[in-house]
């Protein structure tokens, strides 16, 4: 499946019937007076969260949508029938923008939200709506209002508790494998993870959390360097990140894309350094990103070598006072502590808070509808 995580869709609501002008003429009643009913009131376009998506893929070729616009008026001071709604979906954690003015519009952050996101116009009111005492046969009418056109971007990232953040081919995507039941693509070369993945990560009957892996990064990525920093929006929502660093004797070899000052003696990357770099690149993209709390996960280790590069990487965890772990996905070494550990910290960081209080609200507020004026009427 395709992931896509951000798309401009256009939506029209209902637009509303128009009034009748009909008088009433049955035998044996002399004088019926105006019988003309209401138009019908347009559709509306709501967006609701759901549980059953998890990109925006199905927006893709489809970016037009329409509710269905009111009936007219009948005669016999029949209401036109109202329009039906048309409700899209969008999975958790997408956000609404305008296209046109840039305005945040709706944070989706549950599956059971739901807004309105276009107002359906209203019906116009018919000649019997106008009969007064003085004007007992009023050929006045209303004509029903236009529904709401928006354009609208949406823009998906990915709820998580844990994102896995790193330089390429470290082995993020294995370790996501190793401690969840997902199963990203892994090979033995760079950017082999060209999309976000997910992973829900059972600790105990009662407790889960979940993990997200995010493409590798490189120096320069907020520049465009590599596959940039598109992706880091899908850890702006999660509560800890892990920093996964390779130990192996092929990981002291340079990152694609790393500047020369990066690596050590005989060409060897610096873990300190590259942590460096990462922590620039989250702080280019979004500076409350570097601030989150943080562990560092070593991996590979059954492939250290001498250990050199694993004690270097330790020793830069007690420095900065962050817990330290080290794994390897492949014989499984320290996959269930790096679990416990991590549930741990999330259980003291305590649940994610909303971002603002409009997430609470089941409907946003639009401008009022303008009522049809009498320059919108007709005689």
């Amino acid at each position: 499946m395709v992931f896509v995580d951000e798309v401009v869709i256009t939506v029209k609501a209902g637009d509303g019937g128009n009034g009748c002008l009909a008088f009433r003429r049955e035998k044996f009643v002399p004088r019926g007076g105006p019988s003309g009913g209401d138009g019908g009131k347009g559709g509306d376009v709501l967006i609701e969260g759901s549980q059953q998506h998890n990109t925006l893929l199905h927006f893709r070729f489809n970016p037009e949508h329409k509710a269905q616009r009111g009936a007219h008026g009948e005669g016999s001071n029949r209401k036109g029938r109202d329009g039906a709604d048309t409700v899209l979906r969008v999975p958790a954690g997408c956000v609404i923008w305008d296209a046109d003015t840039g305005e945040k519009i709706f944070d989706f952050t549950r599956a059971d939200q739901k807004v309105v996101i276009a107002k359906g116009g209203r019906g116009g009111r018919g000649n019997a709506r106008f009969a007064t005492s003085t004007n007992q046969a009023p050929r006045r009418v209303e004509p029903g209002g236009e529904g709401e056109f928006r354009r609208l971007r949406l823009v998906l990232k990915l709820l998580a508790d844990v994102g896995l953040v790193g330089f390429p081919n470290v082995g993020k995507s294995s370790l996501l494998g190793r401690i969840s039941a997902a199963r990203p693509k892994i090979a033995d070369y760079p950017f082999t993870t060209l999309e976000p993945s997910l992973g829900m990560v059972r600790v105990s009957e009662e407790e889960s959390f979940v993990v997200a892996d995010i493409p590798g990064l490189i120096e320069g990525a907020h520049l465009g360097h590599g596959l940039g920093i598109r992706f880091l929006r899908h850890i702006e929502r999660t509560r800890l990140l892990a920093h996964v660093i390779d130990v192996s004797e092929r990981g002291g070899l340079p990152q694609p894309g790393s500047h020369p000052a990066s690596s050590g003696p005989a060409g060897q990357a610096d873990p300190e350094q590259d942590f460096e770099v990462l922590l620039e690149e989250l702080a280019s993209f979004e500076p409350p990103l570097a601030g989150k709390p943080m562990v560092v996960v070593a991996s590979k280790i059954d492939v250290a070598g001498d250990g050199e590069r694993l004690r270097a990487v330790e020793e830069l965890a007690a420095r900065r006072g962050l817990r330290f772990f080290a794994t390897s996905a492949a014989t499984g070494a320290g996959i269930q502590e790096l679990i416990w550990g991590l549930a741990e910290m999330l259980r003291e960081i305590g649940p994610a808070e909303p971002e603002s209080d409009e997430t609470d609200l089941p409907l946003v507020a639009f401008k009022p509808e303008q009522a049809p004026g009498r320059e919108g009427e007709r005689e």
